[in-house]
């Protein structure tokens, strides 16, 4: 049995009306294919490409392995040179990725590569993040901790990716004071006798390819999974629902910080009973 997920819509582009119309108003998703052909980026933009502008710089590095107490938020796991990292990802597979990584504010020179596109939502322009993967490597299922609107463009390669809406919550084993999931579900291949309360959860799925845009709606959860070696930019848009702004406001001055301080205060026992805590709340629906 797979899990219950609906293929993205597609559609070769769009205008502003018909994306707030159809995608942006009842925050549904879309994969947008040939938005971006017109852009420097679209040509230019591969892994030998990035190297050649930032060989030399230090680069931080996450891989997925279970949270650990010792652990700040979002605290990368190693550190590599650039090159020698895009080196890795086109010799071998790699759990290794990089994540949140402002490259544009690194990278200057990247910023004349493309333009924020006009969707009818205004883009915060000062955090263009990039995200690199090696083939096979994921991301837990997580959703962002401002839970914003995403434009999500891939470049070279293929990669997979599953996205469920926060109506979801009950039946995907959420990690309380937490943004992510159980990190031993395997959503390319679930277990439901482990897992059983998954089969009830409505997702959606897609494969990106080169020059693809995805629209992420407010506060979904994402997972992706790079089946090649590849990268992603994400633009992002304030959560415009007030439920969402305010559930964005509490993640970041007051779950995160209290997170952080129940970590420091008593250690690993925190991160092993929010992990039981998963199981017991979603299994209540049993």
């Amino acid at each position: 049995m797979a899990l219950n997920l609906l293929d993205i819509p597609r559609v070769k582009t769009i205008t502003k009306a018909d994306f707030l119309k159809h995608y942006f108003k009842p925050q549904k998703p879309v994969v947008i294919e040939r938005f971006i052909e017109d852009w420097p980026a679209y040509t230019k933009w591969n892994l030998n490409y990035i190297k050649s502008l930032a060989n030399d710089m230090i680069v931080p590095l996450y891989d997925d392995r279970p949270v650990d107490f010792k652990d700040g938020f979002n605290q990368p796991h190693a550190k590599m040179k650039l090159g020698d990292y895009i080196d890795l990802l086109k010799r071998e597979p790699t759990k290794y990725r990089i994540f949140l990584w402002n490259a544009i504010k690194e990278i200057p020179q990247l910023s004349k590569d493309f333009t924020f596109p006009d969707f009818g939502i205004r883009l915060m322009k000062n955090i263009p993040m990039l995200f690199f993967g090696g083939q096979n490597s994921h991301t837990f299922m997580h959703y962002d901790i401002d839970l914003a609107n995403i434009f999500h463009f891939h470049f070279e390669g293929e990669k997979q990716i599953i996205l469920y809406d926060q109506k979801q919550n009950d039946y995907l084993y959420k990690i309380p004071h937490s943004l992510i999931t159980r990190e031993d579900i395997n959503f390319n291949n679930p277990n439901f006798e482990k897992w059983p309360l998954l089969k009830k959860a409505k997702g959606y799925k897609t494969t990106l390819n080169h020059g693809e845009i995805l629209y992420i709606p407010e506060g979904y959860w994402h997972h992706m999974h790079y089946i090649t070696p590849g990268f992603s930019m994400s633009l992002r848009a304030i959560a415009r629902n007030p439920k969402n702004l305010s559930k964005a406001i509490y993640n970041i001055f007051i779950m995160r910080n209290y997170d952080n301080a129940m970590r420091r205060l008593k250690g690993q026992k925190w991160i092993d009973w929010k992990n039981k805590q998963a199981i017991i709340r979603t299994h209540k629906g049993l």
